[in-house]
């Protein structure tokens, strides 16, 4: 992609925040609990990246989802630091591609200790697969106009002359 000087780049101050300072386990561990937890953010946040298609944007849905981040994993940090840690170690030591099966044990603790602690509930397998109807208070995008091009070849008329293909049809098996 070509950048000019007409295009707008947003300043270093703005794009900064603090980072989710956490392993690839910790993050797949916490991974169904946090999607259900912050579910408005993230769906506001990829709502505005398709509708705007620019991810400029939707520098402040970006923020959002990360605070929400931040604070999901504080407050599991607070009330079940133990089970978490324990389930992100099984998941990171049992299997190179930190798969689920074998933590079943570990997980079935941490999830009764989010559930107690925190609320949320577990989301049965493929939650973040169905449809799902966002209300959001951002306004409608404006839909895109057609390109308009000034030197368009004009179509021929209905009344112009169209004689048989001079070798045949193209389609051989409508005739």
């Amino acid at each position: 992609m070509v950048i000019t000087a007409d295009v707008y780049l947003p300043p270093e101050e703005e794009l900064t925040v603090q980072e989710v300072n956490l392993s690839g386990p910790a993050l797949r561990a916490g991974a169904f609990h946090y999607g259900k937890y912050c579910e408005f953010q993230n769906n506001e946040f990829m709502l505005c990246r398709s509708e705007l298609n620019d991810p400029r944007k939707c520098i402040s849905e970006g923020k959002a989802v990360t605070s929400c981040a931040l604070d999901f994993f504080r407050k599991v940090k607070k009330t079940c630091f133990k089970e978490f840690t324990q389930y992100a170690n099984c998941l990171d030591k049992s299997s190179t591609k930190l798969e689920f099966e074998h933590c079943r044990k570990t997980q079935a603790v941490y999830d009764k200790c989010v559930l107690d602690n925190l609320g949320i509930e577990r989301p049965q397998f493929g939650y973040f697969c169905e449809v799902k109807v966002h209300d959001t208070k951002r306004p409608k995008p404006e839909p895109k106009k057609p390109d308009v091009y000034p030197d368009y070849t004009p179509y021929l008329p209905d009344d112009y002359p169209r004689p048989p293909a001079k070798y045949g049809s193209r389609f051989h098996w409508m005739e």
